[in-house]
């Protein structure tokens, strides 16, 4: 009986589209000079500011090994500031700069640069992401401490 066939496989779908897509964001998010993780920080925190790493982290299903270089940067350029909690010194806290909170504008083009702006294909992206939304949900909740296969 013959193997799973790779064109077959949900994992290998979803692998290929998010290379496609990040590959294609990268053009546009070099004009903002960012990278695709740093833009996806920047959104959280255009939506919720400020917040503290761990929130960050629990967002973007990042743990703090990978958002701390992420978030230097940020700082590097301008864009975050990182501060102590004034409550709790053990929780860091990120907040926009000026120049952050500028760069949404910048940005609010990208999606319809990249996708364009035809309704149906928008409303079809959009059934899709909401069905990667629940796919990802309910392995979290299945795989929680996922182990390796023997």
């Amino acid at each position: 009986m013959p193997g799973p066939r790779l064109d077959e496989q949900l994992c290998f779908a979803l692998y290929s589209a998010s290379r496609a897509v990040t590959a294609a964001y990268r053009p546009l998010l070099e004009e903002l000079e960012l990278t695709y993780p740093q833009y996806l920080v920047l959104m959280v925190l255009w939506e919720e500011q400020p917040c503290t790493v761990g929130h960050l982290g629990d967002r973007l299903h990042l743990d703090s090994g990978t958002l701390s270089p992420l978030l230097k940067r940020l700082e590097s350029a301008g864009l975050v500031r990182r501060q102590r909690s004034a409550t709790d010194e053990r929780r860091v806290e990120i907040s926009l700069t000026d120049r952050g909170r500028a760069l949404e504008e910048r940005a609010a083009c990208i999606p319809d640069r990249l996708l364009g702006s035809d309704a149906s294909a928008a409303a079809d992206l959009a059934a899709l992401r909401d069905a990667l939304h629940l796919i990802t949900a309910d392995l979290h909740a299945r795989t929680p401490d996922a182990k390796p296969i023997p």
